[in-house]
């Protein structure tokens, strides 16, 4: 299934480690969540989206990481969510169409609060009349906005599309490879 080959892609892309505290945008049906949550020991991932109907389903799917503490699912939007004093080792976000089509400042001021300061955000998006160049500019134009700086770019065809995935963290550097400013 291409969602999966996606999803699988982006749970290999953002490697959790057994201990890491992780953050999903949009989660929908909670596919990544299961891929996530197999790989943790004492790390969690918290997953949200703003449907009650996705967040039902996916905690469905991962009632058993649920009820062992790996995996904790709720309902909210990025921009009005609050995560208390959590910290995570890193944010990733498959296909939100916010960070590639809208205006995601809001949302980067969230995440720039909640990641540590080694964390980094892995951006998963494709569209299937898109070009990675454009996909991945617009999304790069759309974190530069915000001061956050690209780290690299990759992309990989999937069932005959081509997924960009931009991993980011907040800092805007002066030469596009120091530390933040």
């Amino acid at each position: 299934m291409q969602a999966e080959s996606r999803i699988g892609w982006a749970v290999e892309m953002v490697a959790p480690q057994p201990s890491d505290w992780l953050l999903e945008i949009g989660c929908g049906h909670g596919v990544a969540v299961t891929g996530v949550s197999e790989k943790l020991v004492d790390g969690r991932i918290v997953a949200i989206d703003r449907s009650a109907t996705m967040i039902a389903a996916a905690k469905q799917r991962n009632v058993s990481y649920v009820a062992a503490g790996r995996a904790v699912l709720e309902t909210v939007e990025l921009a009005q969510a609050d995560f208390g004093d959590a910290r995570f080792d890193a944010v990733f976000a498959i296909r939100v169409g916010v960070f590639a089509r809208g205006d995601p400042s809001r949302e980067l001021a969230v995440l720039a609060r909640v990641l540590k300061p080694e964390g980094r955000f892995f951006l998963f998006h494709d569209e299937p009349a898109g070009n990675v160049d454009d996909i991945s500019g617009r999304i790069e134009a759309r974190l530069a906005d915000s001061r956050w700086s690209v780290e690299s770019v990759r992309t990989r065809r999937i069932d005959g599309i081509d997924v960009v995935c931009v991993i980011a963290r907040p800092g805007k550097f002066e030469n596009g490879t120091g530390g933040p400013d």
